[in-house]
């Protein structure tokens, strides 16, 4: 992100795209809150670092994204460093949570009989704490060095991606020898107790729906991350078309609860109720 204003043709597109994915993100993850706060059977560890994830992603829509979009419109030079600020932090959690999410799954199905233990509400919730106190420093790179920011943010990009795709590797591996285990040692899983094998099965579909998270990450992603590092190594290469990668980046933070909805049942239903119960209220 540059200090310096775009071409008014990029502006204007920027803004355009922003106008909508701001709508979107502040209404589906304002829902997604809402539902599993009214949802206690909800509140297991994966689902309290989604829920980090929709808080970091509603900042991102009710903050970032409007300061974004009166930066573009105004061109006033007092709201770009806030800006920077706003949008580091909100969106490293965001990068940082859907790692810690690929992470979560890979103990999930690694450790499953003793994954209750490790893995705790009370620990996602500090998990989460220590994630947001991390980007929160971060981002005041933005205010100290200009060149170390753009590096910072292309390096935690290339981390959590690195680490994600290694958790996504041993994932499909478990997956892959859990499934052999069932066609050629049928006699040996049936052994098992049945509600350890239904456990695990829960485990491995929630796994492999994350999984999305992670591809969808990485499209959004990817583009600043190519943006930045042109901007670092040849500066003279790069052109204000780049900046809609940053808007790409902003777009996660509306999937994400269209994700949620999609791939997690117990969430979707909850949402729909909650809609339901709010309808029912206005009537």
């Amino acid at each position: 992100m540059s200090n310096n204003f775009p071409p008014q043709n990029i502006a204007v597109l920027n803004s355009v795209l922003n106008a909508p994915l701001i709508v979107i993100a502040i209404l589906g993850n304002t829902l997604v809150l809402a539902a599993i706060l009214r949802t206690p059977s909800l509140r297991s560890p994966s689902v309290m670092l989604l829920c980090s994830l929709a808080v970091s992603d509603l900042l991102v829509g009710l903050v970032v994204q409007p300061v974004y979009f009166a930066y573009l419109q105004t061109e006033r030079d007092f709201l770009y460093h806030p800006l920077t600020v706003m949008a580091f932090s909100a969106c490293c959690v965001s990068l940082y949570t859907i790692t810690a999410i690929s992470v979560d799954r890979l103990l999930a199905l690694h450790y499953h009989m003793r994954y209750p233990n490790l893995m705790t509400t009370h620990r996602a919730m500090k998990t989460s704490a220590i994630l947001w106190s991390i980007c929160s420093l971060l981002s005041l790179i933005s205010l100290w060095n200009k060149s170390f920011y753009f590096t910072s943010v292309a390096v935690n990009i290339v981390i959590c991606i690195l680490i994600s795709t290694v958790c996504y590797i041993k994932i499909f591996r478990i997956v892959r020898q859990h499934q052999v285990q069932i066609h050629s040692q049928k006699l040996a899983v049936e052994s098992l107790n049945t509600e350890n094998i239904q456990n695990m099965l829960r485990k491995k579909i929630y796994a492999i729906n994350t999984f999305i998270y992670y591809i969808v990450m990485i499209t959004c992603y990817v583009p600043v991350f190519v943006g930045i590092s042109i901007l670092i190594i040849s500066p003279k290469s790069w052109t204000w078309s780049w900046m809609i990668a940053e808007t790409v980046a902003f777009m996660n933070s509306s999937i994400n609860p269209i994700l949620y909805c999609w791939r997690h049942r117990e969430l979707r239903a909850a949402v729909i109720k909650t809609v339901r119960q709010m309808l029912s209220k206005e009537n």
